[in-house]
């Protein structure tokens, strides 16, 4: 049987990456296009309960990151000279980044896509919202592969 490893304060690290990048990706970088193209205001979007916003956020995050680390070690898989199958290999930071920007390019971004289309958002919203997780699964994956 194959075991997993779990390194919990890398999945909490990695699990806190959308709140840290979001802070700057819809603050200062892209915030007002944001926004903009959403058309409502920073009034508009604060949460009526901040925690329940930001800490069910996180936790959906964390749920993200443990997911995201299962994955990463399932794909990596070798079989040795012996024909034992083991996990691990490749464990660098832009191993985990190309495995994880390919799981925000293959499940995110059509996810994302479909919603803003039923949700009649236009493609510059759809755009950054599938920006923004694609680099958000990349950084968590980088993370999550080079800290085991």
């Amino acid at each position: 049987m194959v075991e997993l490893n779990t390194n919990y304060i890398a999945i909490i690290v990695a699990g806190l990456v959308p709140a840290i990048l979001g802070a700057i990706y819809y603050g200062p970088l892209f915030g007002k296009a944001w926004m903009k193209s959403i058309g409502k205001t920073e009034e508009e979007l604060k949460p009526n309960n901040m925690a329940v916003a930001y800490g069910g956020s996180i936790l959906l995050a964390m749920l993200l990151s443990v997911s995201l680390n299962f994955v990463l070690q399932l794909v990596h898989k070798d079989v040795n000279e012996a024909g034992e199958l083991f996990i691990n290999t490749h464990a660098t930071f832009g191993h985990g980044a190309l495995h994880g920007a390919l799981i925000g390019v293959s499940f995110l971004i059509p996810v994302i896509v479909s919603l803003g289309i039923f949700h009649k958002m236009n493609w510059k919203t759809n755009l950054l919202n599938a920006i923004f997780w694609t680099l958000c699964v990349a950084v968590m994956g980088g993370i999550l592969d080079v800290w085991r």
